[in-house]
């Protein structure tokens, strides 16, 4: 029985899809720029790409941790149940 191929399947569409985001994200940052903002409450609210760049590093942040407590707390050795 042959599997038929899916649109996530194939390298050329995973590529394209994965172009066509970091472009949407580039789109995103670049935009930042030229809106203008009514209501500032807070100083780093005036600097462009801040929230993009705020929400990447409490991400990579995120894992990082989550790495962490489970190697050091969580995991148990081989032979735990032994």
């Amino acid at each position: 029985m042959k599997k038929e191929m899916d649109f996530f399947d194939k390298p050329k569409n995973i590529r394209l899809l994965k172009i066509l985001f970091y472009i949407s994200l580039a789109l995103t940052v670049i935009v930042d720029f030229f809106i203008t903002r009514t209501y500032i409450h807070f100083p780093w609210e005036n600097i462009p790409g801040f929230y993009a760049l705020f929400g990447l590093v409490a991400c990579i942040l995120i894992v990082v941790l989550a790495k962490t407590l489970g190697h050091q707390w969580l995991m148990r050795k081989e032979d735990y149940y032994d």
